[in-house]
């Protein structure tokens, strides 16, 4: 089978994967209704080209943070890659590291830290936390990060309980069966925590937290999971380095806005003082050309890199990364962006479909 777009991936992915797996990766929350419109709403966005531009060079690199990456397309944090592939997030660490894009490691990971860092040393990559209810715990994560090199630290605030995923509860997930999560080390008990269920995040977690987290860390401190102007505002009062819009690909809050949707309202709250990426729904380069023009200045891309992994290992991971670049290269190309500087609000319309 040739596989030449991400579609081509998701339905390999789903032939080769096992129906737990499958609806694990794939699933939402709820109906599902979040999870499809993040992909159907970038369909309502039309693209207005302009033409009769010298396009015979077109850069797609940018920065995040302030570290040059090869384009505005990187991976978000997903767990438990070993349920697609043996080597699991090591597989994808070092596709990042191939594609010099930005690889978000989740705390969920079933590799260890160690181990990921050691496959791709010189891979960039942020660390994302879920605030679990041992503050020992957390800064002892947040300390191995760092030493470890890891550049940011992106803390998950949409999950005070977990979303209602349905097909998981149907289909009696018990990843305890099939994985370790090898970095939730409790230092008090010594031992590791081994399921989602044994591992609860902080459901206290508030705003007033996150002065802890910067006295304790350097790391530039990213919020995921926001998606309206007042929660936007309160990240840049309380002095965030960055916002991820998003809604967990649909598998927290059912019937929240699509990330596309309410990127705009994010974007104009923070007014230029922090960096705004999204994620959820990315499927295709001009996808990720409607995101920046929307005012993101990268966007993450979670389920397409499993189904890559699912489908070749790394090598899956990174041909899906390396579609979504050339895409957008030729979205950029031909709607006369010759970089990435260029791409604005001006490129888009709405549609009234």
């Amino acid at each position: 089978m040739s596989l030449v777009c991400l579609a081509d991936f998701q339905a390999l992915a789903r032939e080769r994967l096992s129906k737990s797996s499958w609806d694990y990766i794939d699933g939402g929350a709820g109906d599902g209704i979040t999870r499809d419109d993040n992909v159907a709403a970038f369909k309502k966005i039309r693209l207005r080209p302009r033409y009769l531009k010298d396009m015979s060079k077109v850069d797609i690199r940018t920065t995040i943070q302030g570290q040059e990456v090869s384009a505005p397309i990187c991976i978000s944090p997903t767990g438990f890659h070993c349920l697609a592939w043996p080597d699991g997030e090591m597989s994808t660490a070092r596709a990042a590291q191939a594609a010099d894009v930005c690889y978000v490691t989740s705390t969920y990971a079933s590799c260890t830290l160690e181990d990921i860092v050691t496959t791709a040393p010189r891979g960039l990559r942020w660390f994302q936390l879920y605030v679990l209810p041992d503050r020992e715990l957390n800064k002892q994560l947040i300390r191995r990060v760092e030493s470890l090199g890891f550049k940011a630290l992106v803390i998950t605030v949409d999950v005070p309980t977990l979303g209602n995923r349905r097909h998981d509860i149907r289909n009696q997930l018990d990843l305890k069966s099939n994985l370790l999560l090898k970095n939730l080390r409790s230092p008090k008990e010594g031992n590791i925590m081994p399921n989602l269920q044994m591992t609860p995040i902080d459901p206290s977690i508030s705003w007033n937290d996150l002065s802890w987290f910067q006295s304790i860390t350097q790391l530039p401190i990213i919020l995921k999971g926001i998606l309206t102007k007042e929660d936007a505002e309160l990240a840049v009062k309380h002095n965030v380095h960055g916002i991820i819009v998003s809604n967990h690909g649909g598998r927290q809050l059912d019937e929240v806005s699509a990330s596309i949707d309410a990127l705009p309202e994010v974007v104009a709250a923070v007014k230029g003082r922090v960096e705004v990426y999204v994620d959820g729904g990315i499927r295709s380069g001009n996808d990720v050309l409607k995101a920046l023009a929307l005012g993101a200045k990268c966007v993450f891309v979670g389920r397409p890199i499993l189904w890559g992994l699912a489908c070749q290992g790394e090598h899956g991971v990174e041909e899906v990364l390396n579609i979504l670049k050339n895409e957008f290269r030729t979205s950029m190309t031909l709607t006369g962006c010759r970089s990435v500087s260029e791409i604005n609000r001006d490129l888009i319309q709405f549609s009234r479909l």
